[in-house]
């Protein structure tokens, strides 16, 4: 079914979809700066247990 619009609603409908993509860059580019993040907490996470058991004293059974 094709639908014929007015000039001016053809013209904010192409506003419209302009204003949509960056909207889906800035989703993508924000679950990407998410995953990073993610990375990085279990990164640290993994450093600070190995740091710490480094340096916990070193128990020896009699």
């Amino acid at each position: 079914m094709v639908q014929t619009y007015s000039k001016s609603r053809q013209q904010a409908e192409i506003a419209f979809q302009r204003t949509q993509v960056p909207a889906e860059a800035n989703a993508e580019a924000a679950h990407r700066i998410d995953d990073e993040a993610d990375r990085l907490r279990a990164k640290t996470a993994r450093l600070r247990e190995a740091r710490l058991n480094r340096d916990a004293p070193q128990t020896q059974a009699p």
